[in-house]
């Protein structure tokens, strides 16, 4: 209804029959218009008497494309600015409950007075004693610092509570793997002995925390964690006639609540819990208070019959299938691809040397980006194979399907270069941006090719005169389905507001290959449309099919 409502308003109508009426006086936006057709029309004949200069463009474009891409940030998906944050708080392995309480009081009390915090929830004691969780709300981005900003600051500002260390990272809205971790990427050894991972781990730890671009470096192995060991005097404890499991169930009414009876009441029942109290609990100084009974019917000490020692003990033993498991977790600094990270792991991995019983691989987000950037080539060259087959069943040639797909290679150095420019990674959002790429550049060609063909085929010109006339009449529609392709990208590419990290890429790559793509191919299609098929006719006449002699050209006979 829009369209025939403009029209009827902004066309004009022609003369009834017997009327003479003035030539119509084009508008300024008109004669704007014919300056830039015939300026390029001019440019494009200067275009196609230098076919091999356009050729090279081309192909120089698609080497271009193979190196951006080579070189170009490649990471899974943007860190998004979501205004929620998790902390990971990790106190001495020694430490416990009474004192990690005191100190995630005071670790909240920090993080509140951020004045780019809204507000903090935090808690303890759900895991092993010496971690402890918080969760963050920030304010509106409008009245705070970026959130890697606010990570910052809050790090400085925790570094200064002893015993403790915090990591933190942003809330995203999609992540990969489901297990806990202090940061937002993992890393895993697995082996069959316990032992030897534990003596292999803090080798792959330090190496970690030597990689340049990473922060945040934890692990979630627990070994040095203290314990009370009873060491018992058998030979005593005989003299003296009290068995090993006298001491035993001795140790466990003072220290293990044994329920040692049940009340009933008419309504309820309440379970009666023996055990010592709260201040013996708490110091191992009280086994010197405890006592046993002989065969003789004397009270006996227990450090008479045996001596503790703290020893070390794991807090937790973490397994991944069959086998014993420690995570590294780490995050990247700003501006630091997980693509070079990567690669630096590896090779610090392969630098270690760690025996052939310890298998490490990467987790979660860091493990799909992986097998994903391995695929990204299969995917784009299975996209363009599709694209190809489907040219080539609507136009039945093999060769007007290469002229069409000859506008990608622009595109591609458009958005990679976009991307660049901008400081960004190319990631999961950017390739989409490609794949709608490959859908919307290559309507230019597919506009000229139709056209040319229905020249060649129906007003029987020669394919020079046909492409360009394809070329200069068709300009019009290629550019108005360019601008309004560019003027869905672009605000993509300069949104803001929470989580619009995510889709910036996509407007990025789109306007990045439009640009691209339109300034050059409207030269190399036409270019690439007449060398393609003076290749079609050469194979026809190598293989002794006729072919119809090509009409002049107009266009030979300009300087």
């Amino acid at each position: 209804t829009v369209t025939p409502m403009l029209a009827s308003r902004w066309l004009r109508g022609l003369p009834h029959q017997g009327q003479t009426a003035p030539p119509p006086r084009p508008s300024r936006l008109e004669a704007l218009w014919n300056h830039v057709q015939s300026g390029y029309a001019r440019s494009l004949g200067w275009a196609l008497r230098r076919p091999l200069l356009m050729l090279l463009v081309f192909f120089a474009t698609i080497g271009l494309s193979v190196y951006l891409y080579k070189i170009v940030p490649k990471g899974f998906f943007p860190t998004q600015d979501t205004g929620l944050l998790i902390g990971s708080v990790q106190a001495d392995q020694s430490v416990s409950f009474q004192d990690m309480s005191k100190k995630l009081e005071r670790i909240v009390a920090i993080v509140r007075a951020n004045k780019g915090v809204q507000n903090v929830v935090a808690f303890t004691g759900g895991g092993t004693a010496n971690s402890a969780f918080m969760f963050m709300q920030l304010k509106p981005l409008d009245q705070r610092p970026g959130v890697q900003t606010i990570i910052m600051q809050l790090r400085r500002a925790l570094s200064r509570v002893p015993g403790t260390q915090t990591f933190m990272f942003p809330v995203q809205d999609i992540r990969a793997g489901g297990r806990p971790s202090a940061a937002l990427y993992e890393y895993t050894l697995q082996a069959s002995d316990l032992n030897l991972l534990r003596e292999w781990e803090p080798k792959v730890l330090a190496a970690f925390k030597r990689i340049p671009g990473l922060n945040d470096v934890n692990s979630d192995q627990q070994a040095n964690g203290l314990q009370l060991s009873l060491v018992i005097d058998r030979a005593a404890a005989a003299r003296y006639g009290i068995p090993v499991s006298a001491i035993d169930q001795t140790l466990n009414d003072a220290f293990g609540q044994r329920l040692i009876s049940t009340i009933y009441a008419p309504l309820n029942q309440y379970r009666v819990v023996m055990q010592a109290a709260q201040q013996y609990q708490n110091n191992a100084q009280a086994l010197n208070d405890v006592f046993l009974v002989g065969s003789e019917g004397q009270r006996v000490p227990l450090a008479a019959l045996a001596h503790y020692e703290l020893t070390n003990t794991p807090l937790a033993i973490n397994h991944q299938g069959l086998f014993v498991a420690s995570t590294l977790s780490f995050n990247l600094d700003k501006g630091v691809s997980l693509s070079s990270v990567q690669s630096k792991i590896e090779e610090a991995m392969a630098a270690i040397g760690l025996p052939s019983e310890i298998h490490g691989g990467f987790q979660g987000t860091a493990q799909l980006f992986a097998s994903t950037l391995q695929n990204q080539p299969l995917f784009i060259m299975a996209a363009i194979f599709a694209i190809y087959i489907v040219l080539g069943m609507l136009y039945e040639s093999t060769l007007h399907p290469l002229t069409i797909l000859s506008t990608l290679p622009p595109a591609g150095v458009g958005a990679v270069l976009a991307l660049q420019l901008t400081h960004t990674e190319f990631s999961i959002i950017a390739l989409i941006g490609v794949f709608l790429l490959i859908g919307i550049v290559k309507k230019n060609a597919i506009l000229m090719v139709d056209f040319a063909l229905s020249a060649e085929r129906e007003q029987g010109m020669n394919p020079r005169d046909a492409i360009y006339r394809a070329a200069t009449l068709r300009l019009r529609p290629i550019l108005m389905t360019t601008l309004a392709a560019l003027g869905t990208a672009l605000p993509l590419a300069f949104i803001t507001g929470n989580g619009a990290e995510l889709r910036q890429p996509l407007g990025i790559s789109i306007a990045g290959g439009l640009i691209v793509s339109q300034a050059l191919t409207l030269y190399t299609t036409p270019v690439i449309y007449l060398e393609l098929d003076r290749l079609r006719r050469w194979t026809l006449r190598k293989f002794g099919r006729g072919d119809r002699p090509a009409a002049p050209s107009p266009l030979d006979t300009k300087a």
